[in-house]
């Protein structure tokens, strides 16, 4: 079973470190994925309303909840605001229905998806204009206040954002009431971010690791040059071996040994089974360094498709 380690946050509450993500996680597989993981110990779980399938996960939390396979103040479940509704109106709008399809009564976390507003269009959560995403100029920060108001309503336990940059953190600390409790980014051997790393330690955050196997189902992958499974790296496979580990365990372990938490995702029973046995074992200096020496910049989600790369709130450098 998963280990009860836990991460505290800046809030002082108290988040489990693994956890399971639902992205690219269809209907009638979602559903199932989560009672095995919840079985084996997962108490942590990631989920969007971008990714489409937050009403099969909601399925899947009723289930594991009326087997009594987990209690509710037992589980974390994360979700987050989709850009179309950064407009401070549209903030608990979007928030209720993501509780409506998860049926649940408040989450423990909720992150900003990232700080880029688009146009708010009924059913077109990429609303496009000649091929480039319609903008909106909301600014992030008026989005964060909106979201204060749901921890002090009590809808959500604590906020934070998905894809900012210390720049964009900085200014949020700057105007914040609330002041974020999880940052979540994209982190593995090919994207080790460790200015990022360094700044998110310094502000005492808790970094919430996604990709950790590099995401090699990531549609977006077709548009990089870089390697996009990371989990068939010579070097990973080579650490693996000496470990008597998979690779998927051997990249997991990579930033749960930093500090950091992550949330692997996997459809495959067993390979949720083996996701979980990773608190038993450390990876040494040596293990660290090669793996972080196969540092590339390879991002699975690079987020500038469809012109997002234009937006004036666009986190990312085009060369990492």
């Amino acid at each position: 079973m998963a280990s009860t380690t836990f991460l505290t946050l800046p809030s002082g509450r108290k988040m489990p470190q693994l956890g399971i993500g639902t992205w690219l996680s269809p209907a009638g597989i979602v559903q199932d994925a989560l009672e095995v993981a919840v079985k084996h110990g997962f108490r942590h779980i990631d989920c969007a309303y971008f990714y489409g399938n937050e009403e099969a996960v909601g399925e899947g939390l009723h289930n594991v909840l009326k087997k009594g396979l987990a209690k509710r103040e037992d589980l974390f479940i994360v979700s987050k605001l989709w850009n179309s509704f950064h407009d401070p109106k549209d903030v608990k709008p979007a928030l209720m229905e993501t509780l409506k399809l998860l049926k649940l009564d408040y989450l423990d976390l909720y992150l900003m998806h990232s700080p880029m507003g688009i146009k708010n269009v009924k059913g077109d959560l990429l609303p496009q204009k000649d091929g480039q995403v319609i903008f909106s100029d909301v600014d992030y920060v008026d989005t964060w206040k909106a979201m204060e108001k749901l921890v002090e309503e009590g809808l959500v336990k604590s906020i934070g954002v998905a894809n900012f940059n210390p720049q964009q953190l900085d200014r949020l600390y700057a105007h914040a009431k609330i002041c974020p409790d999880v940052v979540q980014a994209e982190r593995h051997p090919y994207l080790t971010q460790c200015e990022f790393l360094e700044y998110v330690k310094k502000k005492g955050i808790a970094w919430v690791c996604i990709s950790p196997l590099s995401s090699p189902e990531s549609p977006f992958w077709k548009e990089s040059p870089h390697p996009k499974n990371a989990m068939e790296d010579p070097v990973v496979k080579a650490v693996a071996k000496k470990h008597g580990r998979s690779p998927a365990q051997i990249l997991i372990r990579f930033n749960l040994q930093c500090g950091l938490a992550a949330v692997p995702k996997s459809q495959n029973p067993k390979h949720i089974e083996e996701n979980a046995k990773v608190f038993d074992f450390c990876l040494d200096e040596e293990d660290l360094k090669k793996l972080a020496a196969l540092n590339c910049g390879a991002r699975a989600v690079p987020w500038d498709l469809l012109g997002m790369g234009k937006h004036k709130y666009y986190p990312f450098c085009k060369k990492e």
